[in-house]
């Protein structure tokens, strides 16, 4: 047989020699295919950069500023200030590194641990109930019951209403003097409630709250996904004699699982982050029982001596805890099969 001459491909080491460095060759593929894409793909691109551009400028900068000057000691006495028209006082304060960061968590008076327990027992409590809720209301809005549009439409207005006007609406309602929830409790016979002055029915009220904005979104998602199920796989296992509980715990769920994870995702978000609830029922009180990160980063840097960098440093671990939730929750689903 005879010997086949490999030195002559191209490519093909010398006999004796060393195999080529892949590293150049490897970076120069990256910058043809990148370039590829960019001569086959120019109108997407052309049409996707603005958008890009605009979430660098909106999003981008802030936060990076904010990073900044989460590593200063910026407040209300050091920063830039410009009165009336000639007088001007340039900023004067300087960096502290890590400083911020370390009075936040590990200082001798912080309230950070204490905040975050309440944050994370707030966002459980109304992201568990609140789905709840929405399943349970989306399961019976998508079988055919008469009035079924209008029970839709009314259900989805504590969504579609801002959430200011839903919030003071709220609050009057749970008005321990002329709120209208104490008169129906006595109406009928039972126990009045402080409800936002008590420590613990204040929570109990931004809970119910948060609860009445959020199942909307919950109901619309999971409604949306139960109408792309088909109907074949009930008929299927209707004929194998599966119960109603049978045929919810192994064809719905399993089939709303893909709209679950992300409506999970975006719910524990928005409510780790909700302002307006707590900060218009009750303003983090009575004392600070209410208080979440968020409201207490606000009250750093809006209210009293107001603390730019240490308020900053307060976004930035609420940034990386949310971040950190994410990537473990994207794990989680993968190892489940989960493509997301």
């Amino acid at each position: 047989m005879a010997a086949v001459d490999t030195t002559s491909r191209p490519g093909a080491p010398a006999a004796g020699g060393n195999l080529p460095a892949r590293g150049p060759r490897r970076a120069a593929g990256t910058a043809g295919r990148l370039r590829l894409a960019l001569s086959k793909h120019w109108y997407a691109w052309t049409l996707v950069a603005p958008v890009v551009i605009v979430i660098l400028v909106l999003v981008g900068y802030p936060l990076a500023q904010g990073i900044y000057l989460s590593t200063t000691n910026a407040n209300d006495k050091n920063t830039e200030k410009q009165i009336g028209q000639f007088l001007h006082i340039p900023a004067s304060y300087k960096s502290v590194g890590l400083g911020n960061y370390t009075d936040i968590l590990f200082g001798a008076h912080t309230t950070f641990w204490a905040r975050l327990g309440w944050t994370v027992t707030w966002t459980v409590s109304c992201v568990a109930v609140s789905f709840l809720v929405g399943l349970a209301l989306a399961m019976l809005l998508n079988r055919q019951v008469r009035f079924r549009g209008l029970y839709r439409t009314m259900l989805i207005l504590p969504w579609a209403v801002p959430a200011f006007v839903s919030t003071f609406s709220w609050r009057f309602i749970m008005n321990n003097d002329r709120g209208f929830l104490n008169h129906a409790l006595q109406a009928m016979g039972l126990p009045t409630f402080d409800w936002l002055n008590d420590p613990t029915m204040a929570q109990i009220s931004v809970v119910i709250v948060n609860i009445w904005l959020g199942f909307p979104f919950v109901m619309v998602a999971i409604l949306g996904g139960l109408q792309s199920i088909p109907a074949e796989l009930y008929e299927a296992a209707e004929m194998d004699g599966a119960s109603p509980w049978q045929k919810f715990w192994y064809i719905t769920l399993p089939a709303l699982r893909p709209v679950s994870s992300t409506v999970v995702l975006l719910s524990t978000i928005w409510t780790f982050n909700m302002f307006p609830v707590i900060f218009l029922l009750t303003n983090g009180g009575p004392g600070d029982t209410t208080q979440l990160l968020v409201t207490y980063a606000y009250n750093e840097a809006f209210t009293g001596m107001r603390q730019f960098g240490e308020s900053a440093a307060w976004g930035v671990i609420i940034l990386l805890i949310l971040a950190v939730f994410a990537v473990v929750y994207r794990r989680a689903l993968r190892k489940q099969g989960e493509v997301w």
